[in-house]
């Protein structure tokens, strides 16, 4: 029989498949002889099945009994007893950290009867035990029951007034208990559930179902992490922070999750539970004040801090209560940090001896890195400073002021650039934090839900601006000297110093871009990135060259690393002035005078590559022969008939009117384009070769490789390849010839191709649009975002290559293609070639290089090496 429940001291930190991450830790910490309230997992397995059945597996209700009653008995008392009550937490805990999304649940086991109990054990605190009922009630009805969570909170707001909640009574907190009873007897037509194991048994289902809810499905989506998972529940004895100013709750992370630096980072709240921390509710203190407050409970926590660091190897990220003058820890993982804290903790783990550099590279990824290159603020500008808060996650991000999410996603989803501004966000403003450029808080510490969130999204996020006073009903918000900020008005934050700013201030590049860029600058985060890089380098086996077609693009790539060009687009050189030339060559009536239009282009065609060959210095250029339909490079249709009709047209403008028609396609994607050009029009790639031939021979060194485009038959390639063999002979000049793999077909005859092709440079853009019979210009728009609902894909396949698809296609061609030809070389052009999953991707099927964007180098790079790392660590396993 299958075992769905595992008691704390039976797990352990690698069974985070079956405990999730949470259940997982809990269990280690239990096993490391730390303070952990005692507990059970419900496995993740027990959620699946549950999502796949509509109902719990068979035996789980009994064996959750048998667990249960092993708590009891190490308790010492019973869930719910009357005089001496059992409390328990249900919460959620998924194999990845999703903060916030999904639910929880304390003080489980409390109602009428067991809160006198509770007052009880607290020694006659009657406060203390009916501040945890209304907790309950609020927390349940929300989460479990399904009420509007404003009910309780402006009941909550009306009594308080302009008090903390920590000014409330016993005798105000007990007629609160009855106003939110009466909350829910008004919203779901019953009473609040007295019964400790129908709560239990309800919260266990509501953690379930919330593995659903739609903010959790959207950060999913967000993270890019699997539907299919589902989340562990935890059941852990209750330990109380609300019970006075001896007690508290808090955050703590063993190094500065924003910048990396190591010190005492985190937010304590006294006489609260834990959820008041995350939630921003009160402005918490920061964690150094704790040593002030309760020396002893501070001291034990920092050994703890430092324990489990070096037992992880890496930052940590802890939740703690203190209960009486007791520590107990709750909750433990590998923190989420800043893009730049990534990389300079992994730094300073190898220089402590904890990790290897490879350890290191494999800490840090592409995507970070790419957040690291993002514009800051010029620190020269003007800028009018209006507040300052905490800088609980870098970068710079400029937008109109908006006070609510969904207005977020309405601006954005319309070209506007936008900043949330709230007094403090929950989890049900996920939507608006993607769609933001930024996120402004007035409550709320490093620790609270918009700053965990928006470091684990890289979204610039500054939190805590207590000086602001913002109005969401009245979308506004006041800051000193008498500034008022309208939704609309433009304001700039600064994630990295916590500085706001009135208007719009200008960006530079980032010190990474600069380091990159060749400059030397003595910074401590460009260090880190630096030995990071040079490692990555000295392990990864797949090559990185960059999409360039112009001498700028190619000095650009050179200087961020490129090991070459991938992909340079002739086309573009057809553009502006020379258009001239193009329809010079549609209108030719005879061979002479199309042979002229060609002669003209020729020298435009060798001085461009000249440019390229020399800005490459030796390193390979792969020239794509012309891909486009020529109609693209004629004037417009619409704009010619209007020439006409109205009288204005020349005759060349007739001409052209006449050319535009004869060559107009229904689906140009699928016509007259690619190798099908060069074979219809005589001349025209022979024009193209012989200029990179004779451009080759002016620059030493020059490496050239020249790409038939859309190929679908090998007898396609063998007609151009001859011509182009031969007057690359007659120039004297060495030069691959081999094909795009863009077309389905063309991957599926590999192994035929491969008998006239040097190599393959797979086009994936148009490999996914024809695998998948997408028109990319109209389907992102048109259908993407509901596909992306349905969850028929979890990410755009134009992002990241579809594995199962198009992958297949790509492995098929590279194997049946190296079996004709074992020496045939392998890359990929598409704009997958600077994606972090597809350059693992590549790595796992062979490829010898990827070509991406120049400023995307630095990526994939990275990237690669990580991949090369991945691929060894599997390995050996």
């Amino acid at each position: 029989m299958a075992k769905y429940v595992y008691d704390f001291t039976e797990g352990n930190k690698d069974l985070k498949d079956l405990l999730g991450g949470k259940g997982a830790n809990l269990a280690e910490m239990t096993n490391l002889g730390l303070p952990v309230p005692p507990g059970f997992t419900i496995t993740s397995e027990a959620c699946r099945h549950y999502l796949a059945e509509g109902a719990v597996p068979q035996g789980l209700d009994e064996e959750i009994s048998g667990y249960l009653a092993a708590l009891e008995t190490t308790m010492g008392k019973k869930l719910g007893q009357a005089d001496d009550p059992l409390l328990v937490s249900v919460r959620s805990g998924a194999k990845f950290s999703m903060p916030g999304m999904m639910e929880t649940v304390l003080n489980i086991g409390l109602n009428d009867e067991s809160v006198h109990g509770l007052a009880k054990q607290a020694g006659g605190n009657e406060r203390f035990a009916w501040d945890s009922y209304r907790r309950l009630i609020q927390m349940f009805g929300k989460t479990v029951l399904g009420i509007d969570g404003e009910h309780f909170e402006n009941a909550l707001e009306t009594l308080k007034g302009t008090r903390d909640d920590t000014d409330l009574d016993a005798a105000e907190l007990r007629g609160l208990v009855e106003t939110f009873k009466g909350i829910v007897r008004a919203e779901t037509g019953a009473d609040f559930p007295a019964a400790p194991r129908d709560q239990m048994r309800l919260a266990i289902k509501a953690v379930f179902d919330s593995w659903n809810a739609p903010r959790a499905v959207l950060y999913r989506r967000q993270e890019r992490t699997p539907a299919d998972l589902g989340t562990a529940v935890n059941i852990c004895s209750m330990v109380f922070g609300n019970c006075g100013d001896d007690s508290g709750t808090g955050v703590a992370f063993t190094r500065d999750p924003g910048s990396g630096h190591q010190g005492v980072y985190g937010d304590y709240l006294q006489n609260a539970q834990g959820e008041d921390v995350v939630a921003g509710i009160r402005n918490t203190i920061p964690l150094q004040d704790l040593e002030r407050l309760d020396k002893n409970a501070y001291d034990e926590l920092m050994a703890t801090m430092e324990k489990l660091e070096n037992h992880y190897r890496d930052l940590c990220d802890i939740e703690f209560t203190i209960e009486r003058g007791k520590l107990w820890m709750l909750q433990t993982r590998v923190g989420k940090r800043t893009a730049g804290a990534a990389f300079r903790i992994a730094v300073q783990l190898v220089d402590q001896g904890l990790i290897t550099m490879d350890e290191a590279v494999t800490r840090v990824t592409g995507d970070q890195l790419g957040q690291l290159m993002f514009p800051r603020f010029d620190a020269g500008a003007e800028r009018r400073l209006i507040t300052k808060g905490m800088n609980a996650s870098p970068g710079a991000a400029v937008g109109k002021a908006v006070f609510s999410s969904e207005r977020a996603v309405e601006l954005a989803e319309a070209g506007e650039r936008v900043i949330l501004v709230r007094r403090e966000t929950n989890p049900d403003d996920l939507s608006g934090m993607i769609a933001a450029q930024g996120v402004l808080t007035s409550r709320g510490g490093k620790t609270s839900h918009a700053a965990v969130v928006a470091r684990g999204m890289g979204k610039t996020c500054v939190c805590g601006a207590e000086e602001l006073e913002v109005s969401v009903a009245a979308r506004r918000f006041s800051a000193p000297g008498g500034v008022e900020v309208a939704e609309g008005d433009v304001i700039s934050i600064d994630g990295t110093t916590g500085e706001v700013f009135l208007g719009e201030v200008p960006v530079v590049d980032s010190a990474v871009v600069e380091y990159f860029e060749g400059r030397d600058l003595d910074d401590e985060l460009v260090t880190a990135v630096d030995r990071i890089m040079r490692h990555a380098d000295s392990v990864r086996r797949l090559r990185v060259r960059a999409n360039a077609d112009t001498p700028e693009d190619a000095a650009r790539a050179v200087r961020f690393g490129g090991e070459g060009i991938g992909l340079c687009r002739t086309e573009h050189m057809f553009l502006g002035e020379r258009r001239q030339l193009v329809e010079d060559l549609v209108l030719a009536s005879d061979e002479t005078e199309r042979q002229a239009a060609l002669d003209a282009l020729e020298p435009h065609q060798k001085d461009d590559f000249i440019g390229i060959f020399q800005a490459m210095d030796g390193r390979p250029v792969t020239v794509r022969l012309i891909d486009p339909p020529l109609h693209e490079f004629l004037p417009d249709l619409v704009e010619l008939s209007v020439k006409v009709a109205t009288g204005e047209a020349s005759a060349k403008d007739r001409r052209l009117l006449e050319a535009v028609k004869r060559l107009h396609e229904q689906n140009p994607m699928l016509g007259l384009r690619g190798v099908r050009l060069g074979l219809v029009i005589p001349g025209l790639f022979a024009m193209q070769v012989r200029a990179i031939a004779e451009a080759a021979k002016e620059v030493p060194g020059a490496r050239p490789e020249i790409m038939i485009p859309l190929v679908a038959a090998v007898q396609e390639l063998e007609a151009v390849r001859e011509e182009a063999a031969r007057i690359l002979a007659e120039a004297g000049v060495e030069a691959l010839i081999g094909t795009m793999i863009e077309v389905p077909r063309a991957a599926l005859t590999a192994g035929q191709i491969a008998e006239a092709a040097q190599f393959f440079s797979f086009g994936t853009n148009d490999l996914t649009q024809m695998t998948w019979g997408f028109s990319r210009d109209d389907v992102e728009a048109s259908f993407f975002s509901r596909y992306l609902d349905l969850g028929i894909f979890g990410v755009s396949p134009f992002e990241t290559l579809d594995r199962d698809g198009v992958g297949r296609l790509v492995r098929i061609a590279a194997e049946e293609g190296r079996r004709t030809r074992p020496d045939l070389k392998l890359g990929i052009c598409g704009e997958h070639g600077g994606d972090p999953d597809s350059v693992h991707f590549c790595h796992e099927v062979g490829l010898d290089y990827v070509s991406c964007s120049p400023f995307r180098i630095p990526v994939a790079r990275l990237e690669a090496g990580r991949a090369a790392l991945q691929s060894n660590d599997s390995d050996t396993r």
